[in-house]
């Protein structure tokens, strides 16, 4: 999904794996990892410009959506 100049990978709660290790070895794959300039992934290299959000229905009664935005590090493989 892109905004502007900005964009972002953007994942279900659901389609990822609940264990917080596994989940971002996943999500580092996702955007290119563990190659320093994603090639064959979704980021741009930087941490910067390798963002995520991973959104789910919310709980809440006075919220829609539940979202965690995450900012990938590739170097950090």
């Amino acid at each position: 999904m892109r905004g502007g100049t900005s964009k972002g990978a953007f994942f279900r709660t659901r389609d990822l794996p609940a264990e917080e290790g596994v989940r971002n070895r996943v999500l580092r794959a996702a955007m290119g990892g563990p190659d320093s300039l994603q090639i064959d992934g979704m980021g741009g290299g930087h941490p910067l410009s390798s963002k995520v959000a991973i959104v789910s229905r919310s709980s809440r009664n006075q919220s829609d959506v539940d979202y965690l935005f995450l900012q990938v590090n590739p170097r950090n493989g």
